[in-house]
């Protein structure tokens, strides 16, 4: 039966690639079936009515708060323009100078990474940071990836991320944020190298020109009128839920809501704030309507993946197969990084997530080190995936195709994987 299960699973995963079913539909769609293999009664415990669909759907119900508070705060850096008058500021500071601009994109990008992640991040350091780029000689490739590099850089400190794998892995946040440190200076060290290596390398390009990031008002209060610019302490927005979690303590959506709180404050008029608070929630709701569904499909898919049934049935095939020698563990799952690209099996936001659920369930590797191995994994998916929503944004907007962003940013962010899964082998096997 495990061998019937997982053939299941290839067949999920050729339906997400060849996109004959949207993701989400088909991890659901993947789930009933597995629960049914492994003989869950229709209800009861361990059903799939009663356990997998009813339990597993809110599973990740704190996940998707965080997420929402992330595209909310996300909504209110734009639309206060925080996010803008960050970018501002470094492409002034940068000059026409191409590295230093690109690496200060970079810094607003892993910072705005922080707050929220996908498209709404790129959105919000790429629409002035990638013409920028490009106006000052940065290749278009080499701009979109920056953005996207920036955004990986953030990601270790991103507050729905740590939600997310506490929650779906069962392991307290502290425990996530330990490792997410430790995973930070790989992805902060191959972003400034991409940007040091790619911009020279591939030398100075002038396409664009970009007249509103060039130009220099006379006053100060005509341009914070014409450029939006958001008053310097509102700039600080991003940093106030890292320095609460990070430095006091503070759980996640306390953390979020401190954030937005404080967005507000700084940057609006108190007869404005509840239409602003509002506004800006709804359109939150919006763009946290995508990953909400696709949690709710991965709460559904861990809760079947756990079942006896599937425990049983998959615990010898997956112990066969799975290497527990640190150095093979290394090599083999560096080995199998591009099986996250395209939706791969091994991405963590897809059938990635019950793999991770098998070898935690089945005993295979505890669940610290499963966790080692998604985020290093994430780390790639976030960057060089063609199919991920912030990838395909980034290049359409510098005018570039996905797959020549994988192309340049792959061997960096499959650097970052390697170290992460270097970590995971020295400290938790």
């Amino acid at each position: 039966m495990g061998v019937v299960i997982l053939l299941v699973m290839a067949a999920g995963v050729a339906a997400m690639l060849s996109r004959k079913l949207p993701t989400a539909f088909a991890l659901v769609l993947l789930a009933v079936v597995i629960a049914f293999l492994a003989g869950a009664p229709l209800t009861g415990k361990n059903s799939v009515f009663d356990t997998v669909l009813q339990e597993g759907a809110p599973a990740l119900a704190a996940t998707m708060i965080a997420i929402l508070l992330g595209s909310w705060l996300g909504k209110l850096l734009e639309e206060t323009g925080i996010a803008g008058t960050l970018v501002r500021k470094i492409v002034e500071f940068g000059g026409d100078r191409p590295v230093f601009v690109a690496l200060g994109v970079l810094a607003v990008s892993a910072l705005v990474g922080t707050v929220t992640g996908s498209a709404p991040a790129a959105m919000l350091a790429g629409l002035i940071g990638i013409p920028a780029m490009i106006a000052v000689g940065i290749p278009k490739v080499t701009a979109a990836g920056t953005i996207l590099m920036g955004i990986a850089a953030g990601m270790p400190f991103e507050l729905p991320v740590w939600q997310f794998f506490s929650t779906a892995l069962d392991l307290p946040v502290d425990i996530v944020r330990g490792f997410m440190l430790k995973l930070f200076p790989f992805a902060l060290a191959a972003a400034i190298a991409y940007v040091l290596v790619e911009s020279r390398r591939r030398g100075v390009e002038h396409t664009w020109s970009l007249k509103s990031v060039q130009s220099k008002p006379s006053s100060r209060g005509g341009r914070r009128q014409r450029l939006g610019d958001a008053p310097w302490y509102a700039l600080l927005t991003p940093v106030v839920p890292l320095v609460l979690a990070l430095g006091f303590d503070l759980a996640i959506i306390p953390s979020l809501l401190a954030g937005v709180l404080y967005a507000l404050v700084t940057t609006t008029r108190p007869r404005e704030m509840n239409r602003r608070l509002l506004r800006t929630l709804y359109v939150g709701f919006e763009v946290a309507a995508p990953p909400i569904t696709l949690f709710v499909a991965i709460g559904i898919l861990l809760a079947a993946v756990k079942l006896p049934g599937a425990v049983d049935a998959l615990e010898p095939l997956v112990k066969a197969v799975s290497p527990h020698n640190a150095v093979l563990f290394v090599l083999v799952f560096t080995l199998l990084v591009p099986l996250c690209l395209y939706r791969g099996p091994l991405n963590v936001f897809g059938l990635g997530a019950g793999i991770a659920g098998v070898l935690i369930a089945t005993g295979i590797y505890p669940a610290v080190a499963v966790l080692g191995m998604a985020t290093s994994y994430n780390q790639v998916f976030g960057v060089a995936d063609p199919t991920s929503t912030q990838t395909v944004w980034s290049a359409q907007y510098a005018g570039v195709s996905p797959q020549q962003v994988m192309v340049r940013t792959l061997p960096y962010v499959w650097a970052v994987a390697l170290g992460g899964l270097c970590v995971t082998a020295a400290t938790y096997l």
